[in-house]
């Protein structure tokens, strides 16, 4: 697909809230026609999930409290990019240690994603995990807050999938592992992409 070659040059830019995790930043943009316009961003250190898929060909989900909905979520183990220079496959393996209490022979890439780019510069990266290991009771990380209370469960693929469909996943991030690992699944997972494969979209906020 081709690109437009207008510029939208940002005349002037400021933080007007900064907050623990994120902050909003005010743009003055120049669009092509002369004019300038307002835009609001969130900024937002991106984040990571991890499709984590058993020999069984059951996913790992967590269920989570989520206080801006107020009410419980199934999602995938997953977190923040808030360690300045780590790797995001790094990333991904630690939140599938400490969520889920596994460690995995295997991670490929899944998909990359814009949270919601009308508003924020979230974004984040998809791994699926394989050769799932647990981790013994005793070296497990201890969650807190919302974590002490989560649940962790495992469902068939397909059945997931299933869930998706009837409205029963509707965090954006499970959706969209679950329905990509499906679709891997079906082309028997050739094609994935590296760990490391280039992501121009990781945001700059969490280093």
């Amino acid at each position: 697909m081709s690109e437009a070659a207008h510029s939208y040059e940002v005349a002037d830019s400021s933080v007007v809230y900064q907050g623990r995790i994120i902050a909003v930043r005010r743009d003055m943009v120049r669009m092509p026609d002369g004019d300038t316009s307002q835009r609001d961003v969130v900024v937002h250190p991106g984040a990571v999930g991890v499709v984590a898929l058993d020999d069984r060909e059951r996913v790992v989900m967590v269920r989570q409290y989520r206080h801006p909905v107020r009410g419980p979520l199934w999602e995938l183990p997953a977190g923040l990019l808030d360690v300045p220079g780590e790797p995001a496959s790094l990333a991904a393996a630690r939140e599938l240690a400490e969520e889920a209490g596994l460690r995995a022979g295997r991670i490929d890439l899944l998909v990359d994603v814009y949270a919601s780019p009308g508003m924020t510069d979230e974004a984040y990266r998809v791994f699926l995990a394989r050769d799932l290991r647990e981790i013994p009771t005793a070296q497990r990380y201890v969650g807190v807050h919302e974590e002490a209370e989560m649940a962790i469960t495992r469902v068939d693929l397909s059945d997931a999938v299933d869930q998706v469909m009837r409205g029963e996943i509707t965090n954006a991030m499970a959706m969209i592992g679950l329905l990509a690992a499906y679709r891997a699944r079906a082309d028997g997972f050739r094609g994935l992409r590296p760990v490391d494969a280039a992501w121009s979209a990781r945001p700059t906020a969490g280093g």
